[in-house]
């Protein structure tokens, strides 16, 4: 009795658990920059740095840095943009300018608590 009392209690945890993290977070993109992603070979023996957008999203309580998945993407999203993201699997996955766009999770930094 006990047994089946803890596996429906666990069952239950890891439904919310993993309900809750489907839940979309707000969140504001604050900056973006430019940053070498790669390169792009021309000819034998010369090479292009190559460019992608990187983006520094903040929470109440997290800094993300995220990046385009392809260089060729030429999106640019306004600093002050409000968004509201999912994080699935170091993608991040949130809709701005009535369009839906998905960036790698590059890096995080907690905020200072105030």
């Amino acid at each position: 009795m006990k047994s089946r009392c803890v596996a429906v209690v666990v069952a239950f945890l890891c439904a919310s658990v993993s309900i809750a993290a489907d839940k979309p977070t707000a969140a504001t993109i604050i900056s973006m920059q430019a940053v070498e992603c790669g390169t792009k070979n021309k000819g034998k023996k010369s090479s292009t740095a190559v460019l992608c957008h990187q983006y520094i999203v903040r929470t109440s309580s997290t800094e993300y840095q995220i990046r385009q998945p392809k260089p060729s993407e030429e999106a640019i999203l306004p600093p002050n943009t409000s968004i509201q993201f999912t994080v699935d699997k170091q993608k991040m996955k949130f809709k701005a300018n009535g369009k839906k766009y998905e960036y790698l999770v590059v890096g995080m930094t907690a905020l200072p608590s105030q």
